[in-house]
């Protein structure tokens, strides 16, 4: 992996340039971005001396409660977190702009998806601002939105079922060109981990589900409600994938066993 990531290290030091820099990590669910990301914050903390703040866009989830609303205003998908329209994006823009443009202490909030609610702010971690780099990692993270033709067409049985209507993609899809375009306008720079296909996904996700309740010591979703969960995120782990490897400024080729195996710099 530092094979990769130790030049990434210092392609991103050579465009910080003396301000802060704000990176976008895109990767699907269970491709390892979270480690990844957490690898080069060491990286850059040890080999360059940067002051490092990771944030992924799970932990800007809204609470159980808002989503249970949201569930109710909208449609019932809302209720499991993950796509577009479950984040508190105005809490994801006042945190990085603090981060980036203001003095003193901040607090990075933080989800825990074992209870499937937010922490208390007690428990939140704090930094000190501003940082040099802000590393953003999400699985939608700078995705775009699709155009109104794209919508019509179900990806899945979920969508067929679930959202015949397609009210459920259609908001996803509002805000995503909406309010998340103005938090990833926050980016500098994108980088993309590419799978080697949507059907990698369920695999890497059974593994990281084993992983976070082995954890926890709990029990978490049989197979089918795993299949039925990452149904809500294959539209848009799609779009990434057909969309990114193009507008992303470095692109980190994966392999089956989420090792990276190439690497691509656009600029």
């Amino acid at each position: 992996m530092n094979n990769y990531l130790v030049p990434l290290a210092g392609w991103v030091a050579s465009r910080k340039q003396g301000k802060p820099l704000v990176i976008g990590i895109n990767g699907a669910q269970g491709s390892g971005k979270s480690t990844i990301t957490a690898v080069l914050a060491i990286i850059l903390k040890q080999n360059f001396g940067y002051n490092v703040a990771t944030l992924s866009i799970d932990d800007l989830y809204l609470t159980r409660s808002d989503r249970l609303k949201l569930a109710e205003a909208i449609h019932p998908l809302f209720k499991t977190r993950g796509v577009p329209g479950t984040h508190d994006i105005g809490l994801g823009i006042e945190t990085i702009h603090k981060l980036i443009a203001e003095d003193g202490e901040v607090s990075l909030s933080r989800f825990d998806k074992s209870i499937d609610d937010r922490l208390p702010e007690k428990l939140w971690p704090r930094c000190n601002a501003p940082v040099d780099v802000v590393l953003f990692e999400g699985w939608c993270v700078a995705t775009p939105a699709q155009s109104k033709d794209d919508l019509l067409t179900a990806t899945n049985e979920l969508e067929a079922i679930e959202d015949r209507e397609g009210v459920w993609r259609a908001y996803v899809n509002q805000v995503l060109a909406g309010s998340y375009r103005q938090l990833f306008s926050m980016i500098d720079a994108v980088v993309f981990l590419k799978a080697p296909g949507f059907d990698s996904v369920l695999q890497w996700r059974s593994r990281q589900e084993a992983k976070t309740f082995r954890t926890h010591q709990e029990e978490g979703m049989n197979s089918q409600q795993l299949k039925r969960f990452i149904q809500h995120y294959e539209r848009l782990t799609r779009v990434s994938l057909d969309n990114l490897p193009e507008l992303a400024d470095v692109v980190l080729e994966l392999d089956d066993a989420q090792r990276i195996v190439r690497s691509e710099y656009k600029s």
